[in-house]
């Protein structure tokens, strides 16, 4: 997707204050330098009041009032909260949880996507506004509904007889689901397509093949739906860019690969204070997967259409942003590949249940120091955002996430203390920490554009992503696999081969047996010597022991303790031009710090530049020009050792060498 500016702004809520208002929020919006507002993905009931009645008046009007302040406008659609008239009549919209408890009226995103009652309003309501703005030039996108897939997935009557169409289209016969699902166990032969139910908790564990169908099936319900309300915009509005706020990592309710495929670009929702705790304080690391994550779902930049910008919280209101943060953050997302950063929201709202999810301005509506904050970085933005533009995060170290996988380990943990999403993220935080640039990737995508491929327990496999990953090595790629990968088949069946399955000659192992580790029970690791990295630091195994029994592989590591003290516990396998290094264990972030050195120089891959561990660098690069941004995400300053000449974006092309002293909470931008 190629833009003209840098797009700034902020999430605005007209209706929610006196029109006279509105004059003053676009003048104080242009003072902060924005030049881009989201508008009316809640206003269902402002925008049909009554059934069929459309008033868009008031949208026109604050529309006009932001444009002649210099911001255009995406328009969300409202259908993520459905007005009290439509569940009033309809109450077969309301979801049904998988506690087969239908839901009530008094949040969002209670509808179910699949009702047809349900889709006869959404296509009014988006064919009447598509209709209405589509001559509009302040309007330059449209987001789609807003964070699909919230809460359960959806169980009632509507949703389980459309997954047994869905379920009769893949397979064709019962004979053939029969066979595949391997129904004979526990005597559940299904002889009529109706008799298939979903997996709903009353039932306890169901058949892992039947629960992935149906997250797959439930992910597909969206995914159609929002293609529903495109091709209606499209229709109307066919220059208009079309995108949906999704949530990062830490969201696995949907496959957001293909949830991504028919938007032009993809956004998301950041904020990075919810990550913080106690005990571990505020994850930035966890933050920075989220925006590979989501640059990786259509390999290209994207925007952020929820920048935190001040305290979130409903019933609890989390801990406040300190000084320098909204700056921070907002340029970390855009170190990472963001061309738009659109914060949430412009003034706190004072009724409602998210009167403590703070915005730009507090409740009184005066700006204060987080209003201060942003129009600072508002002003450099206008200063630098067209040099900003057209360039992209660069990688040559990729990490796979599998929406299946992540599916199939939702069904089944294997080991309570095993979380899919934290395992890449301890590989992640590894790679971080050492600032070596990272793509997150698909299955589906080729992997020849890498010199480090990592598969993090890739347990549901399939044949040609298999081939993909020796074709890959054959090449002379260097691939890192860790515990559960090849495991199972497409259909969530355990495969009838000596694990790792399909890779087994590909990474030179069988794996003899495998331990699962009770909670506060581990296992250690001793490297055999000479190995070809330096060991020096002890290594801790715990979650999960596979014993690894080569074929071809050189030993790494064994384990140290138990029955199977002195088995193989990591082994490197040479094959075609590449090489494949097997990790028996999960463990925690310490034991991938203490391997991936190894790795990327096995891989031949360097880092940026020498910085400390809490720093972040990441690189930026479009037709020979690099930009360096660099981070200190810590309340201390840091010392950074530049390796050649550079020219600061954010101190008026001042020229930088050698040793730099970067403040607290401070960013470098670095051209050169």
């Amino acid at each position: 997707m190629k833009q003209s500016i840098f797009r700034f702004g902020v999430d605005y809520y007209p209706e929610h204050w006196p029109s006279e208002r509105w004059p003053v929020d676009a003048q104080l919006m242009a003072a902060a330098g924005f030049n881009t507002a989201r508008l009316a993905e809640f206003a269902w009931s402002k925008l049909e009041p009554v059934p069929g009645t459309y008033d868009f008046d008031w949208l026109d009007q604050a529309i006009e009032i932001l444009g002649q302040n210099g911001l255009q406008v995406v328009l969300g659609t409202p259908t993520g909260s459905p007005p009290p008239w439509i569940m009033h009549q309809h109450p077969d919209i309301f979801r049904v949880l998988e506690t087969n408890q239908r839901q009530t009226y008094g949040n969002r995103r209670y509808y179910c996507p699949n009702n047809s009652t349900y889709h006869d309003y959404t296509r009014r309501i988006v064919a009447a506004m598509a209709e209405h703005y589509a001559g509009n030039p302040a309007v330059i996108a449209w987001q789609i509904d807003n964070e699909f897939g919230q809460g359960d997935r959806c169980c009632c009557p509507v949703c389980i007889a459309q997954f047994q169409e869905w379920l009769r289209a893949k397979y064709g016969t019962l004979d053939n689901l029969n066979q595949t699902w391997g129904t004979m166990f526990w005597s559940h032969v299904y002889t009529d397509w109706e008799q298939i139910p979903a997996p709903l908790k009353t039932a306890s564990s169901p058949n892992p093949s039947l629960a992935l169908d149906y997250y797959r099936f439930s992910s597909d319900s969206y995914v159609a739906y929002q293609k529903m309300q495109a091709d209606i915009i499209r229709q109307y509005h066919p220059d208009a860019l079309i995108t949906h706020n999704l949530m990062g990592i830490g969201f696995g309710q949907l496959d957001y690969d293909q949830l991504a495929a028919d938007l032009d670009f993809v956004t998301w929702d950041n904020y990075p204070r919810m990550q913080w705790t106690l005990e571990q304080g505020l994850d930035t690391v966890q933050v920075a997967l989220s925006h590979d994550a989501m640059r990786g779902l259509k390999r290209q930049n994207y925007w952020v259409m929820e920048q935190q910008s001040g305290s979130g919280g409903w019933e609890i209101v989390s801990a406040a942003p300190r000084p320098g943060e909204l700056r921070l953050w907002a340029y970390q997302s855009i170190a990472h590949g963001a061309d738009g950063i659109i914060f949430f929201r412009w003034r706190t709202a004072r009724h409602g249940t998210e009167q403590y999810w703070h915005g730009i301005l507090d409740h009184h509506a005066r700006p204060g120091r987080r209003y201060d904050e942003i129009q600072k970085m508002g002003a450099e933005i206008g200063q630098i955002g067209n040099q900003i533009l057209d360039s992209q995060p660069t990688a040559s170290v990729a990490l796979l996430h599998s929406y299946d996988t992540r599916f199939a380990f939702q069904i089944q943990a294997n080991n309570p203390n095993f979380d899919y999403p934290r395992h890449l993220l301890d590989i992640y935080r590894a790679l971080h920490e050492q600032h070596i640039a990272v793509a997150v990737i698909t299955p589906e995508t080729d992997f020849s554009a890498y010199k480090l491929v990592i598969v993090p327990a890739l347990y549901v496999l399939t044949e040609p992503v298999a081939n993909q990953l020796k074709q890959f090595v054959t090449n002379g790629g260097t691939l890192v696999v860790t515990p559960r990968t090849g495991v199972k088949n497409e259909f969530n069946v355990v495969v009838d081969v000596p694990l790792p399955g399909l890779l087994a000659d590909l990474c030179g192992v069988e794996i003899a047996e495998y331990d699962s580790l009770p909670s506060g029970v581990s296992n250690e690791l001793a490297f055999i010597s000479p190995a070809p990295y330096p060991f020096t630091t002890p290594a801790e195994a715990s979650i999960w022991c596979d014993v690894l029994r080569p074929t071809t592989a050189e030993v790494i590591a064994t384990y140290t303790r138990d029955y199977y003290g002195g088995q193989p516990a990591i082994t490197l396998n040479r094959y075609g031009q590449g090489q494949v290094i097997t990790i028996g264990t999960f463990a925690t972030a310490d034991l991938y710090r203490v391997l991936t050195p190894w790795f990327i120089a096995t891989a031949g891959v360097t880092p940026t530049l020498t910085a400390p561990r809490d720093v972040e660098v990441t690189v930026r690069q479009h037709s020979g020009q690099t930009l360096t941004f660099i981070l200190n995400h810590t309340d201390e300053p840091q010392t950074i050792t530049l390796p050649h000449d550079y020219t600061s974006l954010l101190d008026n092309g001042k020229k930088l060498s050698g040793t730099v002293i970067l403040p607290p909470k401070e960013i470098l931008i670095l051209r050169g």
